[in-house]
């Protein structure tokens, strides 16, 4: 019985590692975004100023009060609430992700400070490592890419069609938009993408 336990405590472990690294793909561009384009200069200052374990507590905050979100959404799809239970799964998981890459990045260097928060991180950093190199995250690397570059020509289509569609005189609709899934079924390879 222990055995098992044991086992089940390391798949649990590796799917929510494995969750919280799919996501911090997704975070980590979002951080990056922030801190180039949100004028938070004055809170960031005062964020690296903190001593080591105020920082610690800082950097705790968000993981505190988001992970929660985690059961919420369990419970909501539980309850047969699908859509709302991803949506707030989804942003939850973002949104804590996101607070808790820009805190550490400001934090990190008085975190590493504290011996219990460093041996921690270490092992962390030796999972995700561990994580990163297994053929399941290979894949799944593989199809986010392709997700992404698949959204990206989307998306890029519809702002090609919107301008055309905006330079019309006649405000036709219509042949625009089965220009644009003629193009789409053609660059995809998909067939049936008829209007």
């Amino acid at each position: 019985m222990k055995r098992i336990l044991k086992v089940l405590t390391y798949v649990a472990a590796g799917l929510y590692l494995l969750v919280d690294a799919i996501f911090m793909t997704i975070a980590k561009p979002i951080a990056s975004w922030i801190d180039k384009h949100v004028p938070l200069k004055r809170l960031r200052d005062w964020i690296r100023s903190l001593p080591p374990y105020p920082s610690l507590a800082l950097f705790s905050v968000p993981v505190i009060v988001l992970e929660p979100i985690k059961p919420i959404a369990a419970y909501l799809a539980g309850t047969g609430q699908f859509l709302i239970a991803a949506v707030t799964f989804i942003f939850g998981e973002l949104l804590k992700l996101v607070l808790v890459e820009r805190l550490f990045s400001l934090t990190r260097e008085k975190l590493m400070r504290i011996p219990t928060f460093a041996r921690l991180y270490g092992w962390y950093s030796q999972a995700m490592t561990w994580l990163k190199a297994t053929e399941v995250w290979r894949t799944l690397e593989s199809l986010a890419r392709s997700s992404r570059e698949y959204f990206r020509t989307t998306i890029a289509g519809l702002a090609h069609w919107l301008y055309q569609y905006r330079q019309r005189k006649d405000g036709r609709l219509q042949p625009a938009l089965r220009d644009f899934f003629r193009r789409k079924s053609r660059n995809t390879g998909s067939k049936g993408m008829s209007v």
